[in-house]
């Protein structure tokens, strides 16, 4: 009998919790291998190894290296979906929908958050600048056209490219809020995920550890200024 997948993770991580989301929903049990980066485990010999671009998250399902987590929640629905399995569509017109959803997440959403929480976390900064947060909101439009067709950001289904960006939006909206009244459906959406049964424990907890993380840096370096 084979082994569970192994994910090599940290629960602060936005892509690391899109693909706690996606297992939850699959119902799938993961062996989760906490990395802790600060420390610089993503770059030991053994994790090269297992990713050369030592970034996490990584799953290691019995032999099979996934890397990405788009990929990652990919396999893992092509996996353990079943043959008909809404998560990610097995039509290829479906399919590429889905696929451009994930892309605008990783193209659009996660590198605007990033420019937000690493400089905190990494490099010693002591505000973030309104700008940061503006060009995160502007991210939001994308997102309210494509809830136009839908309750879903590709229609009537959940897929995993609403888990995906929901942990990018979850993440987003500690530091750049959603305006209700401009991104009516974006707000309803948020509220639509998190009542999902595994939200709380695949996002909302490893979100509040991220978020205490860096507003408490913010305010230990605001306060050592003033």
């Amino acid at each position: 009998m084979s082994s569970k997948p192994v994910l090599y993770y940290a629960p602060r991580s936005p892509p690391c919790r899109a693909v706690l989301l996606t297992a939850a929903a699959l119902g799938l049990e993961l062996d989760l291998r906490a990395v802790n980066v600060k420390a610089g485990e993503h770059l030991t010999a053994e994790f090269l190894k297992l990713n050369p671009q030592h970034t996490i998250p990584v799953l290691d399902d019995n032999g099979t290296v996934v890397s990405d987590s788009h990929i990652i929640c990919c396999y893992l629905a092509d996996k353990f979906g079943g043959a008909t399995d809404s998560l990610y569509p097995k039509d290829p017109v479906q399919r590429r929908t889905v696929d451009a959803r994930l892309y605008y997440d990783c193209g659009h959403l996660f590198p605007r958050i990033r420019f937000i929480v690493e400089p905190v976390i990494y490099f010693g900064a002591s505000d973030v600048p309104s700008d940061r947060i503006t060009y995160v909101q502007k991210a939001y439009d994308g997102l309210e056209h494509c809830l136009a067709s839908g309750p879903y950001l590709t229609g009537e289904a959940l897929t995993i490219a609403d888990l995906c960006c929901i942990s990018s939006v979850s993440t987003a909206e500690a530091f750049a809020p959603i305006e209700a009244d401009k991104y009516p459906l974006l707000s309803g959406w948020v509220k639509r995920l998190q009542a999902l049964p595994y939200y709380k424990s695949s996002n909302q907890e490893g979100l509040d550890m991220l978020v205490s993380l860096v507003k408490g840096l913010l305010a230990e370096r605001q306060q050592k200024q003033s």
